[in-house]
């Protein structure tokens, strides 16, 4: 099956989902979008109150400042494949509960798949939880590391940098250096077969390797 079919399959499936509660409240699923031969994923954490009413991830305010994120690493929203751990939002912007993520983990291991990204971008904690379990984005945001085949970035939310001032140079700075680094070294890697199509288990005990990018 083709990519693109493939991801189609996975946005009807979720379309009509009823895995958990959080479709009871929204409006729309909010599968993903962008190109389905990315090299680049990045992955938020539920969609926003405006990408429940527009049904495309990254909307409103916080979705312009990712375009212009996207534009400092030499990317844009037709190069790169956006969607989150789950697919429906949540009541009030409510903090996820462990079903709930659980319940969607099906449909981002299939978009990993079907994409087959060089580099995962995870934009906030419950993001990065999904691949490195424990981590501290205060502490790794920007470091490039091994996981499963693919290069992993943590990097914080741009929402985040909305309502809080003093990470906005620090989210700049990531996506300026750190993404484009990675993508580089990734390309590198893949190039000589290091990088390959492999299974996203949720947490097999594989201890990640760090990357020096830098």
């Amino acid at each position: 099956m083709a990519t693109e079919d493939m991801l189609a399959q996975i946005a009807a499936e979720i379309a009509t989902c009823q895995r958990c509660d959080l479709h009871i409240g929204a409006r729309t699923g909010v599968p993903g979008t962008g190109s389905p031969h990315a090299e680049v994923m990045l992955i938020g954490e539920a969609p926003s109150a405006y990408d429940d009413r527009s049904g495309n991830p990254f909307s409103g305010p916080s979705g312009a400042f990712l375009d212009e994120l996207l534009a400092l690493a030499g990317l844009d929203r037709a190069r790169v494949y956006l969607t989150n751990i789950v697919k429906h939002r949540s009541p009030d912007s409510r903090a996820l509960h462990p079903n709930e993520v659980s319940a969607c983990a099906s449909y981002l291991t299939r978009q990993i798949a079907a994409v087959n990204p060089l580099v995962i971008v995870t934009l906030g904690g419950p993001a990065l939880a999904r691949f490195l379990p424990g981590a501290k984005i205060s502490r790794i945001h920007g470091q490039a590391q091994l996981r499963h085949g693919r290069i992993v970035v943590a990097m914080y939310n741009p929402a985040a940098a909305l309502h809080r001032e003093e990470l906005r140079d620090t989210v700049i700075s990531d996506f300026t250096h750190a993404l484009p680094a990675a993508l580089a070294e990734a390309r590198r890697l893949a190039a000589e077969g290091k990088l390959g199509q492999p299974t996203e288990p949720d947490d097999d005990g594989d201890t990640p390797q760090q990357m020096s990018l830098f």
